[in-house]
């Protein structure tokens, strides 16, 4: 399996990826202070349908992830370890009580982390990417967790807009929201 996964980071350059990487990374603060702006402490702990996030556990999972997760295993690679710490982000939500925390506070702690993440990306040798670590079965280069990083970001922010847009129209019942589309998390949903 580590062959395999060399073989494919070798078709990219590292230097790109690493550049690129770093560019898009850099706009997820700004894009989470813009779709939270003006969200009340009701809003921020409402979730959109029961076992889905409401926005503070979306920004503390970010939060957690940046540090315990992306950053930690991108530092781990470019340190040349081989293993990675395991992670429970799903478990963390209740673990660490999410819905509880100050949702200001959780965004701000967020940007500084990002920031220190952007610190550690600026100063890596992009050829130390290529290396890779692991967590049980699954092998990752840091070319590799640089790809899932962001894609991570933008998988969160749809998640985000989505259960903003499903708090929006739930608010404004009966009004016909749905006008605009088929909106997420349709009411009575179970699964998480």
């Amino acid at each position: 399996m580590e062959s395999r996964a060399r073989s494919e980071v070798t078709t990219h350059d590292p230097t790109q990826v690493l550049t690129e990487a770093r560019a898009q990374l850099a706009h997820l603060p700004r894009a989470l202070i813009t779709l939270t702006a003006g969200l009340d402490d009701a809003a921020w702990r409402a979730r959109p349908a029961p076992e889905r996030w409401a926005p503070v556990e979306i920004i503390c999972h970010l939060r957690d992830e940046e540090q315990d997760d992306f950053g930690a295993r991108v530092r781990a690679v470019l340190e040349g370890r081989r293993e990675f710490a395991p992670i429970d982000p799903e478990g963390w939500v209740e673990q660490r009580r999410y819905r509880d925390q100050d949702p200001r506070r959780a965004l701000a702690e967020f940007e500084v982390r990002r920031a220190a993440s952007l610190e550690l990306l600026a100063r890596a040798a992009p050829e130390r990417l290529r290396e890779s670590g692991a967590s049980g079965t699954v092998r990752l280069s840091g070319l590799d967790l640089l790809a899932a990083w962001v894609a991570h970001d933008y998988l969160h922010l749809r998640q985000l807009a989505g259960t903003l847009a499903r708090l929006w129209a739930t608010r404004w019942a009966p009004l016909r929201a749905d006008y605009a589309g088929s909106l997420p998390y349709p009411c009575g949903e179970k699964s998480g």
